[in-house]
C-alpha cells in the first residue's frame, strides 16, 4: 500500500472513531485504530490543525468545527439551511429582526451560513460568510452550550457596539450542531423584548432539533 494512502486511511479511522465515541483520549484513539501512540498523536495534531478534531482542556479529543460544519451541510437529504429556513422566516416575520443560522467555523469562530432579513427599515444587514469570535458573541455561547437557565444567550455590544444578539442552540443526537440568532439594533431592545424573543428562539431551535431526531426540551 502506498504510504500516502495508508496515512489517509489512518487519519479517517481516527476521525470515525472520535465521531462515533464523541470524546477519546490519545490512548483511546491509539487502541481503537490499532496505531502506535506516536503515530496517533501525529495524526491527531494534523487533524486538529485542519479543524477536524479539537483537543479540550481535559485532554479529550472531540469532533472539530470543520467536521461539524461539514456534517451540518449533509444532515438528512436536505441541508441544514433548508431545514431551518421555515422557522427562520417565522422568526423574522414575528419579530421584524434579521435571523441568522451559524455553525462553528475554523478555530475559535462562528460562521454565519444563512440569513432571513428583518422587515424593519433599520435592520442588521447580511453577514453570511463572515466569521465572528465564539468568545464574545451570543452565537458562540449557544454553539458552546454556555447558556443560562432560559436556554438562550444574550450579548449586548459584543461584535458591534450598537447591536444586541440573542441565540439558541440547535442539537442533533444530543450534540450542538448550529445556532439560531436574532440580531437587533440595541435601541429597540428592552427586558420584555429580550424575554419574548428568547422564548421564540428556543422554540424555533427546539423545532429544528426535533426534525434532526432530538426530542424537544420540556
Amino acid at each position: 500500500m502506498v504510504e500516502g494512502t495508508r496515512t489517509v486511511e489512518r487519519a479517517l479511522a481516527i476521525v470515525a472513531a472520535i465521531g462515533e465515541h464523541r470524546a477519546l483520549t490519545l490512548a483511546d484513539c491509539s487502541r481503537a485504530c490499532d496505531l502506535a501512540p506516536s503515530t496517533a498523536l501525529r495524526l491527531l495534531r494534523t487533524l486538529e490543525t485542519a479543524g477536524f478534531v479539537r483537543r479540550g482542556d481535559d485532554s479529550l479529543y472531540r469532533p472539530g468545527p470543520r467536521l461539524v460544519q461539514l456534517g451540518a451541510h449533509v444532515l438528512g437529504s436536505d441541508s441544514l439551511v433548508d431545514i431551518c429556513r421555515p422557522v427562520m422566516e417565522q422568526l423574522a416575520a414575528g419579530t421584524g429582526e434579521s435571523t441568522y443560522l451559524s455553525v462553528e467555523g475554523h478555530g475559535s469562530t462562528a460562521l454565519y451560513i444563512s440569513i432571513v432579513d428583518g422587515t424593519h427599515s433599520v435592520r442588521h444587514t447580511s453577514w453570511v460568510g463572515r466569521t465572528i469570535p465564539l468568545a464574545s458573541s451570543a452565537a458562540g455561547q449557544a454553539l458552546r452550550g454556555e447558556l443560562p437557565a432560559s436556554g438562550f444567550a444574550t450579548v449586548e455590544a459584543g461584535i458591534e457596539s450598537d447591536v444586541t444578539a440573542l441565540a439558541a442552540p440547535i442539537c442533533s443526537a444530543h450534540r450542538i450542531v448550529a445556532a439560531l440568532s436574532l440580531v437587533v439594533p440595541s435601541y429597540r431592545v428592552t427586558d420584555r423584548i429580550t424575554a419574548k424573543y428568547g422564548r421564540l428562539l428556543v422554540r424555533a431551535a427546539d423545532e429544528v432539533s426535533a426534525q434532526l431526531g432530538l426530542p424537544p426540551s420540556e
